[in-house]
């Protein structure tokens, strides 16, 4: 069945269906979800939710938007969340350098240093847990393949290592690649459908698919012909369906594969 890696039902754009819509989920081939915070508040919406569906598991983390709140008191709470049954893996962390030339200099090196401690606090609480991280990156490539070189060689020196998902991936054929070597899979979703993808179809095609796996970003980036839609989990087929296209092989197979690659990176055969 199709495992949606990366998902947000804790989003306000639920309110009105999430209880329905998520009873269906199995009616239209979803297995299992990863319900993924990405603030304080959506982490412990998260937890509350995977309590009371048992096909969801959850992740815990602070998206860089909110770096400048976050804090040692923050950790602790991620701490004790993570240690709550079906939390697996800590996410949505990383950079986000989408909107910094709107700032002046001084200030846009100021909040990328936020962003990058922000980072590395919630890196070291993955090493310190043993658990795999769900990354984000925006406009920060470089930056993030830096810190999360010194994460891996940190975490595998010290025998933490559990490797994670580069959620959303966006960058080139060959930064893939140097991801997969450091054991990380790549999250495929809605955008590999649109017309204007250019650099993911490549990615897919040349990176093995047991180095794959897909994930919604619900409600954000629904799959053409649903762009611009709100996102959930029964539209992954239509990835599936694109991967299995650039793949030259059936979807059935990709489902298959990917539901593996997720099962065995978070530990759930």
């Amino acid at each position: 069945m199709i495992f949606d890696t990366h998902a947000h039902y804790d989003d306000a754009r639920f309110d009105e269906d999430r209880e329905a819509l998520l009873k269906s989920m199995r009616e239209h081939g979803i297995g299992h979800i990863i319900n993924v915070g990405a603030e304080m508040k959506g982490c412990r919406n998260t937890v509350s939710l995977v309590k009371k569906y048992p096909f969801l598991y959850g992740a815990v983390g602070v998206h860089p938007d909110g770096a400048p709140e976050f804090d040692e008191a923050c950790i602790e709470e991620l701490r004790q969340m993570a240690g709550e049954e079906r939390i697996i893996a800590i996410g949505e962390i990383g950079l986000d350098y989408a909107y910094m030339d709107e700032l002046s200099p001084e200030e846009a090196e100021r909040t990328k240093e936020i962003q990058k401690k922000c980072f590395a606090m919630q890196l070291a609480l993955a090493r310190e847990l043993r658990y795999p991280v769900f990354i984000h990156s925006r406009d920060a490539a470089a930056d993030t393949m830096e810190m999360m070189r010194e994460h891996t060689e940190a975490a595998k020196a010290e025998g933490s290592f559990r490797g994670g998902i580069i959620h959303c991936y966006a960058y080139s054929p060959e930064m893939a690649e140097e991801y997969v070597k450091m054991g990380y899979v790549l999250g495929i979703g809605g955008v590999v459908t649109f017309k204007n993808a250019k650099k993911l179809p490549e990615v897919v095609e040349r990176i093995p698919l047991t180095s794959l796996v897909l994930e919604t970003d619900s409600p954000y980036l629904a799959p053409v012909p649903h762009r611009g839609e709100r996102n959930d989990s029964t539209m992954l087929s239509l990835v599936a369906a694109k991967v299995a296209e650039l793949k030259g092989i059936t979807a059935e197979e990709v489902i298959a594969v990917t539901e593996a690659n997720a099962n065995r990176l978070l530990g759930l055969e």
